[in-house]
């Protein structure tokens, strides 16, 4: 085998071990099961303006046998097939293989969108209230997890009947 040949046959060995393992890589990435997200709480903060602000409990539920590193979470909710509320946290941490935690996110509801849900209320709605809660939690290395969760709920009734 001549200087060519040999430059040409390491050449391509190189390219097949590349190839190989950065399709190994790859395959390593690959997501499990999404997460499961519930929303746990609720509590009120102070806001600015016209707008509400929240502070949005999630529990992350992971199903699977790795766990799962975020660097920052992003979540927007629904209620009621309309857009609601919207925030984001730099929040940093690990849901274990099989495990959980809960995560806190602030999240923003614009006037207009607090206005149409108080309007469906005062016009008799007294239907369970659906919710979709939707977002994802970056991970690293472009490794973000998108969840989608919903639900519904009913009003407690002295929020239903009118004041006499």
């Amino acid at each position: 085998m001549n200087n060519l040949q040999r430059t040409i046959h390491s050449r391509r060995n190189w390219l097949v071990l590349a190839l190989a393992s950065s399709l190994s890589a790859c395959a390593s990435l690959a997501p499990g099961d999404p997460p499961r997200v519930d929303v746990v709480g609720v509590e009120p903060l102070a806001g600015q303006g016209m707008e509400v602000r929240l502070l949005v409990k999630l529990r992350v539920i992971n199903p699977n046998d790795s766990a799962i590193e975020y660097d920052g979470v992003f979540v927007e909710m629904d209620v009621r097939g309309k857009s609601f509320a919207s925030g984001v946290s730099n929040a940093r941490g690990t849901v274990p293989r099989f495990g959980e935690t809960v995560l806190t996110v602030p999240v923003t509801v614009p006037a207009l969108a607090m206005l149409r849900q108080a309007l469906g209320m005062a016009q008799g709605d007294r239907s369970p209230v659906s919710y979709v809660v939707s977002g994802k939690l970056s991970g690293p290395q472009w490794r973000s997890l998108r969840f989608r969760s919903s639900g519904e709920f009913r009003l407690p009734e002295p929020l239903l009947t009118p004041a006499r």
